[in-house]
Parts: structure tokens; C-alpha cells; sequence
């Protein structure tokens, strides 16, 4: 009997989960400031491609039914997020330094990480059980 997770899906939980924290102090900080900061970016951005990471990795290290409810719910999490950073990386660029975030966008932003953060616990909750 095997325990644990292969290391290829291991090592795209733990992508994942750093993901989740970089994104997750991006996104709390857009919230709470309602502006847009070199580091805020950084935080975003670098959230989004540990993310791209993980899910490549979690592809490869999983062997079992090729299309889920979890990665179907991942994935659109995913994209919202992605869709987040977009319009996030717009309003800098538009604006530069310390870009004002709209009232639109801040909803779209809670709504994306806790989209995302219900799909990672999803997620965990498959590991375990």
C-alpha cells in the first residue's frame, strides 16, 4: 500500500500553496489599499506563475481520471485570477505608480480569491480523504 502523494504532485501542492500565500498578500493588499504598487504586482504575478506551475505539475503527477469536478473548478479558478492580474497590470500601466483600484474591481478581486481559495480547499480535501 502506498502512502503519501507521488513527488511530482507533492511538489505542485507545495507550488500551490505558496502560490496561494503570494497571491493571497497580493490580493489583501489591493483590498485594503485600493492601489496598485510595484510589490503588489510582484506578489500577483509571481502568485500566478507558481499557480501555472503547480497545475502543470499536478497534471503530470496525477494518474487517474483525466477530466475532474476539482479541476474544473481549479481551472476556472485559475482563470479568474488570471483575469484579476490582467486588469490589475492594465490599471498600472494606464496609471503607474500607485494606480487606484475601482469599486468593480475590488469586488472582482474578492470574488476571484475566494473562488480560488474554495477550489484549493477543495483540493486539500481530496488529498486527505
Amino acid at each position: 500500500m502506498e502512502i503519501g502523494m507521488n513527488p511530482i504532485s507533492l511538489a505542485g501542492a507545495f507550488s500551490m500553496t505558496i502560490a496561494l500565500l503570494l497571491y493571497g498578500i497580493g490580493s489583501i493588499s489591493v483590498l485594503n489599499f485600493k492601489m496598485v504598487s510595484p510589490g503588489v504586482l510582484w506578489f500577483l504575478t509571481t502568485g500566478v506563475f507558481l499557480n501555472i506551475t503547480a497545475i502543470l505539475l499536478m497534471i503530470l503527477g496525477f494518474h487517474g481520471v483525466p477530466f475532474s469536478l476539482h479541476m474544473i473548478l481549479g481551472l476556472s479558478a485559475f482563470l479568474g485570477m488570471l483575469v484579476e492580474v490582467v486588469f490589475i497590470w492594465r490599471a498600472y500601466s494606464k496609471y503607474k505608480l500607485h494606480a487606484r483600484i475601482s469599486k468593480k474591481l475590488c469586488v472582482y478581486t474578492r470574488i476571484a480569491i475566494g473562488w480560488w481559495i474554495i477550489a484549493y480547499i477543495t483540493g486539500s480535501l481530496l488529498v486527505i480523504v
